[in-house]
């Protein structure tokens, strides 16, 4: 685990922009997909574990603990004996919706057609879009959006 804490900060310190810096953070194979079991509300260790088939208990562990270090989520203790936690995202946490419904998206368009996130009202595929809301217009539509920075 040393190494691990170790390896995250090294990679901070070479951030050169802001996605980077979010990779440092939550860019790893499980870090997204407990934020994404915790996005309905807050939940207990073994439910987690069951949400996540495939994680083993000591990786899920390391995750909450970084996560909480990082201030994305919080422990709440329900119990002194044993000790036991319910995990619920910060607002912090929360905002990471916007980026996991992004990239569900662009999964879908690489696998299944049926897994593609679907308007509730009509049925139809949704897509995202870069949108400024200052102007109220689409950035994608501009011949220059390429020039878009993340900020």
């Amino acid at each position: 685990m040393r190494t691990a804490t170790i390896s995250l900060m090294a990679q901070r310190e070479t951030a050169s922009s802001p996605l980077a810096e979010a990779l440092a953070r939550v860019g790893d194979r499980w870090t997204l997909l407990v934020v994404q079991a915790l996005l309905a509300g807050p939940l207990r260790f073994n439910d987690l574990l069951d949400q996540l088939p495939g994680i083993a208990a000591n990786i899920l562990s390391e995750r909450l603990k970084r996560l909480d270090r990082e201030g994305l989520l919080v422990a709440r203790p329900y119990s002194d004996r044993p000790p036991r936690a319910a995990y619920q995202l910060t607002a912090d946490g929360s905002e990471l919706a916007g980026a996991l419904r992004l990239l569900a998206a662009w999964g879908a368009g690489h696998a299944d057609p049926a897994q593609a996130p679907v308007h509730p009202a009509c049925g139809t595929p949704v897509e995202a879009r870069w949108y400024c809301p200052t102007c109220d217009r689409l950035v994608d539509d501009e011949p220059r959006h390429a020039d878009v920075h993340y900020v």
